[in-house]
């Protein structure tokens, strides 16, 4: 397949990402893109990118000066070639004035629907390339394929490709009161911000087994109506989250485990409404997050 020439990079030229996963297998795909001097490079480090305004900043591939890995992350409408490099540190590329490295965690609600998946994938596989470079069946040192999607062992031969792991998220509502939703405060954020309830399937476990099991664990509340929501992809470290509503069968169950969640508490719809506008003490998740998401929609009546 012949490789197109990328135009000058700058922001994203908008548009979804073509991910173009035959091109992954063509030969040499990564050294022929990065010998064109004007490649379109995403960078990241740790979980950040260079933004400016909201936008995603992507700089030419001879402004990264040193980089840990290399994949191609796909193909803009126009054609142009996105590469990703994975630094260990910010001083390893030159990034226009006025651009800021920022987490996908805090820039994610601001970005464009576009901008924000390209993030979510590209930090994804990031720390999958940063983290899994020996296989976990023999500790030998792989080799990459697949234009950086996948890893090779040269010893036992098995192929390794990034790993998702796939947690719920649940926003549950009232029995009694349909405009009451409850809410739990995480000990890991010091009890001062609510959210939703999460956590990870477990092996043999249906996603609504899933659902029911961490609620009543978490909040001691049986559900009732399950519904599927959207997913999110949420890399920390590498989850796929797909969120759910819920109704509660009974409001008087609601109790915190005391150990993860160390709070839970039924708001109603002027509370969230407030919290929502940043009127109240009350804090809620990031708008990067399908948390949000979650209890927005609900707010604005959303099913």
């Amino acid at each position: 397949m012949p490789l197109s020439v990328p135009t000058v990079p700058g922001s994203w030229p908008g548009g979804a990402l073509d991910r173009a996963g035959a091109e992954r297998d063509v030969d040499g795909l990564l050294d022929a893109l990065r010998e064109v001097s004007d490649t379109a490079v995403l960078v990241i480090h740790g979980d950040a990118a260079p933004v400016v305004d909201a936008r995603l900043v992507l700089v030419p591939v001879s402004a990264v000066t040193k980089a840990r890995e290399w994949a191609f992350l796909g193909r803009a409408s126009n054609g142009s070639a996105l590469l990703l490099a994975v630094v260990d540190e910010e001083a390893a590329v030159e990034v226009p004035g006025g651009a800021r490295w920022a987490p996908l965690r805090a820039v994610g609600g601001d970005l464009s629907a576009d901008e924000a998946e390209i993030l979510g994938t590209a930090v994804a596989l990031a720390g999958w390339l940063r983290d899994a470079a020996f296989c976990p069946a023999c500790g030998t040192a792989t080799v990459l394929r697949q234009g950086g999607w996948s890893r090779h062992c040269p010893r036992c031969g098995r192929e390794h490709f990034p790993r998702t792991d796939p947690a719920v998220i649940v926003l549950v509502s009232s029995a009694d009161d349909p405009d009451r939703i409850l809410l739990g405060a995480n000990a890991a954020w010091g009890g001062s911000r609510y959210s939703c309830f999460a956590g990870f399937a477990e092996a043999g476990e249906s996603l609504e087994d899933t659902v029911a099991r961490e609620i009543c664990e978490e909040a001691g509340v049986r559900l009732g109506d399950i519904r599927y929501r959207g997913s999110q992809v949420w890399p920390y470290p590498r989850s796929l989250m797909l969120g759910f509503r819920a109704t509660a069968l009974s409001d008087d169950e609601a109790r915190a485990d005391g150990e993860e969640i160390v709070e839970v508490r039924w708001f109603d719809r002027a509370e969230i409404g407030a919290a929502l506008r940043g009127e109240s003490a009350i804090q809620l998740p990031g708008t990067a997050s399908i948390a949000h998401r979650l209890i927005d929609d609900w707010y604005r009546g959303l099913m």
